[in-house]
């Protein structure tokens, strides 16, 4: 008979998980994974966006002290990419290839699904590296305040992501997609662990003086705004979501991010 505590796992290899699932850093997982596994371990999401960005803010403070703002901007965005191996830029470009090149819903899918890169995913991934980079840049004119802005952005940008596999259809025509497991359901557990981590950096940063509440509310609210587009925008497209539309609200978000620090500081 199957034994049920070969399926059980630690919050600590939950966090592993995660970190396997959205980065390109090594990971031993010492277990096999199930589908319900990755859908535990979204609730890591955030933490994993911390993470990297800690990593990025780390990159950008070497780089700063030998080379110009705009250089090392651009060495830390290459770093990101080759953290994550562009997990969340490929979500972005397809889902704009996929909504301008296809009329029906399973037309946007095929092509969602296809490698190749169409014009108008490569126009909007030019666009969005573009708003990343010019945004950095002028924040970068205070090293705290691009370095939190970096930090809040990976994190932050992820738990909106997440949370909208809650209350919304997963939609694919691959029954294989890797993403598929994320699709089942978004536990409380889950949301809370997400919205703690995020709060819990942004009080932090508050605390030490880098933050005002008054940013805070701001950028809580045009995050909220956000979410309910994207929710929206999917829904108008494709009736709900798949892996690459999470990609692009990641994306999306970690740039609401950047241009709410730009008009308010």
């Amino acid at each position: 008979m199957p034994n049920p505590e070969a399926n059980k796992v630690t919050q600590w290899q939950l966090l592993l998980l995660a970190i396997s699932f959205l980065t390109r850093l090594p990971v031993q997982l010492r277990f096999n994974v199930t589908g319900a596994h990755l859908n535990q371990a979204s609730r890591y999401f955030a933490l994993v966006g911390l993470l990297l960005g800690g990593l990025l803010a780390l990159s950008y403070g070497v780089f700063q002290l030998l080379l110009p703002a705009s250089i090392s901007v651009l060495l830390m965005m290459a770093v990101g990419l080759l953290l994550t191996g562009a997990f969340h830029e490929d979500g972005w470009a397809d889902v704009w290839d996929g909504f301008g090149g296809g009329w029906q819903v399973s037309q946007k899918l095929a092509i969602m699904k296809d490698s190749r890169l169409g014009t108008y995913g490569a126009a909007a991934l030019l666009i969005m590296l573009l708003v990343k980079f010019q945004s950095l840049l002028f924040l970068s004119e205070s090293l705290i305040t691009v370095l939190s802005a970096v930090v809040i952005g990976q994190c932050v940008s992820r738990v909106v992501a997440t949370s909208l596999i809650m209350g919304m259809e997963y939609v694919s025509e691959d029954a294989t997609s890797k993403v598929k497991p994320l699709a089942m359901h978004l536990s409380v557990t889950s949301l809370v662990t997400l919205l703690v981590t995020a709060a819990t950096l942004l009080v932090s940063l508050i605390a030490v003086g880098v933050l005002l509440w008054q940013t805070v509310f701001i950028l809580v609210a045009v995050l909220l705004i956000l979410r309910v587009i994207l929710i929206r925008w999917f829904k108008q497209q494709l009736g709900g979501y798949t892996g690459d539309c999470l990609g692009a609200a990641q994306q999306l978000s970690e740039i609401a991010i950047y241009l709410t620090f730009v008009s308010v500081l």
